[in-house]
């Protein structure tokens, strides 16, 4: 696609509009740009038969050969051309032959037996763009002219004869000629720009919008994604759908959600793909939204949202004396400002960062009122009794991430309808934590014993990486006897 940069465009018409004139080498960033104009029109006429609307745009493009005519006639290599007119090259003409003329008079003077002891060097030298003699010191006063530069050692001077200076001021005055027609002519041309800024101003949109599509395709290519179907009815169906950054590494997601339920309250262990399946509902319903198709199997569609609402991480500042659950709290309430029966609301982890009993009820007024307000909602939560909430109030549904006891690992697969356990004490044992803690901890937390030892070997219980993490004899803190030991005669 010869898609041009666009971002100068823009500041070169808005230059010109501000009575500025476009410099020389910036007409060769339009020259370039008026080129894949006509190469952009010839691409996309190849491909009418193919793809006749998506070439349609490309002849929106307004003709404007003249302009770029104009203006490579006036330009080479970045510059004002000689023949850009006939009284720049007359200009130039003169110019060169008063250099040549300059330059033979002062090799003449480097010649002349009379300046020849003063010379420090027999190279001409140019300072402030005109030509000097290397004087020594000494013999200032021995030259007639004018000193324009010193060495750095202050032992030459720089000086421009006087029989040199006539010479010099008229090339001066003719460069300033030569630089207010090299003016007038790019005030001409960027005129002539400024008559094309309406066709331009297409052209450079229908440029953005090939980028854009095209960009589009090629990310659709690369995560091997299919357009879905978009509704108005609030219905999520979702195919073997993946998060764009996992790829295929992915378990695919698959979920058909919304037409008889507005509320979803996902549950399951840690590292279970809870956090996961919001990302993917809530990034893949703005990609669709975007036009981006979408990394899901055929046959899928999302919902056009008017909103989408995500309370999702831990949001604590310091700077703002803000806690995980101040934080979040803010943020809520924010969404429960805005959200109306057009809105997707994401939370992860409601009601978490607080006391068990108190955020758990937070949790659920919120759910309440959100649903109220007729937003379509994704929650998660190890809250056993959000579940139970969930199960008993029409409108919402709970679904669980699968997780495998005999491995112990979750499967990452979404399973509506059902619900999950945090399994917790599982996960501690298979990170390595003592049984007797998990015991003691399932003891807490139900009321009762339960046993986790008996999956482990004596052996097993005996590695070091486990009898470290408990004391064996839950006396030996309180008798065991200080020691001590004499070094040098010091006690230690």
């Amino acid at each position: 696609m010869p898609i041009h940069s666009l971002g100068e465009m823009d500041q070169y018409l808005e230059q010109a509009k501000k009575g500025l004139y476009v410099r020389a080498d910036q007409f060769a960033h339009v020259l370039s740009f008026l080129d894949h104009c006509r190469k952009l029109k010839a691409f996309m006429k190849d491909k009418e038969a193919t793809a006749p609307v998506v070439s349609s745009y490309a002849f929106s493009i307004e003709e404007m050969e003249p302009l770029e005519t104009a203006i490579a006639g006036c330009l080479r290599h970045g510059q004002v051309d000689d023949h850009a007119s006939s009284d720049l090259a007359y200009l130039r003409r003169q110019l060169s032959t008063l250099r040549d003329k300059l330059k033979d008079k002062a090799q003449s003077l480097v010649k002349n037996k009379r300046y020849t002891p003063y010379l420090q060097d027999k190279t001409l030298a140019e300072r402030n763009g005109r030509i000097v003699l290397s004087i020594k010191k000494e013999y200032r006063a021995k030259v007639d002219g004018t000193v324009l530069d010193a060495s750095s050692s202050g032992s030459t001077l720089f000086m421009e004869p006087t029989v040199l200076g006539d010479l010099q001021e008229e090339i001066s005055i003719m460069k300033m000629a030569e630089e207010a027609e090299v003016e007038r002519i790019l005030y001409e041309l960027t005129d002539q720009l400024l008559s094309y800024e309406y066709g331009i101003r297409i052209a450079i949109e229908v440029m953005h919008h090939y980028d854009v599509l095209f960009a589009k395709a090629k990310y659709s290519q690369a995560i091997d994604a299919t357009a879905p179907t978009v509704n108005e009815e609030y219905h999520i169906d979702l195919k073997q759908a993946r998060h764009p950054m996992l790829g295929k590494n992915a378990v695919p997601l698959s979920i058909r959600f919304g037409e008889n339920e507005r509320a979803l309250v996902i549950t399951g262990p840690n590292t279970g793909g809870k956090t996961v399946t919001l990302k993917t509902i809530g990034l893949l319903t703005l990609m669709a939204q975007s036009g981006l198709p979408i990394p899901a199997a055929k046959g899928s569609s999302t919902a056009l949202f008017g909103q989408v609402f995500v309370d999702i991480g831990d949001g604590q500042s310091i700077t703002d004396n803000l806690s995980t659950f101040s934080s979040r709290m803010v943020n809520i309430i924010e969404i429960m400002r805005q959200t109306n029966d057009r809105s997707l609301v994401l939370i992860d982890e409601l009601g978490s960062g607080t006391d068990p009993a108190e955020g758990m009820a937070l949790a659920i007024v919120i759910l309440e009122q959100l649903f109220q307000k007729g937003a379509t909602l994704f929650a998660t939560t190890h809250y056993s009794e959000m579940k139970e909430f969930a199960h008993t109030t029409p409108g919402f549904l709970n679904a669980s991430m699968e997780f495998d006891v005999e491995t112990l690992a979750p499967t990452y697969r979404l399973l509506l309808g059902e619900t999950g356990k945090s399994q917790a004490f599982d996960i501690a044992l298979k990170l390595g934590m003592h049984p007797s803690m998990v015991e003691r901890a399932h003891e807490v937390a139900y009321k009762e014993a339960h046993v986790y030892s008996d999956r482990f070997t004596q052996d097993q219980l005996k590695r070091d990486d486990y009898t470290r993490q408990v004391i064996v004899n839950k006396y030996a803190r309180s008798t065991k006897k200080k020691k001590s030991s004499r070094r040098n005669g010091k006690s230690i």
